[in-house]
């Protein structure tokens, strides 16, 4: 396994199998940027982007400690909203741009998918009769 140096001078594993990825994500980032600039017409977003990368592990303490590292790699820290149904992320800004590296703990993905276990068997009303509001029923 390789190391990757970033301008700080921090190093970071770099995973072999992801580096065809890395290198096409890293070269599509620089591709728009070279086209954002040479075409002052196209609109772009004002208030900026966000690039989510989520975390894939073989269980949550090691997509935890992944997030861990990318936090400190990023100088910032963790946040730790998985208590309330959140993630575990780490964010930068640059310019524009954020960054957020995150993973949904293995009992919020599963509480999720439980609550929209339903969502096929609902089936909303719409009302052309000016009535905005929207009834639910058992399809």
């Amino acid at each position: 396994m390789s190391n990757h140096t970033d301008p700080t001078g921090r190093t970071s594993p770099i995973v072999p199998g992801d580096l065809f990825a890395r290198h096409q994500t890293i070269t599509g980032l620089r591709a728009l940027a070279d086209f954002l600039e040479a075409n002052p017409g196209v609109p772009v977003n004002t208030y900026g982007e966000t690039f989510h990368v989520p975390i894939r592990a073989a269980d949550d303490a090691s997509a935890a400690a992944l997030v861990d590292h990318t936090a400190a790699l990023l100088g910032v820290d963790a946040e730790h909203d998985t208590r309330r149904g959140g993630h575990y992320l780490a964010t930068r800004t640059f310019g524009r741009i954020t960054y957020t590296v995150f993973h949904i703990p293995e009992q919020q993905w599963a509480a999720s998918l439980a609550r929209d276990s339903y969502r096929d068997n609902i089936r909303l009303d719409h009302h052309d009769q000016g009535d905005d509001s929207d009834t639910g029923r058992v399809a």
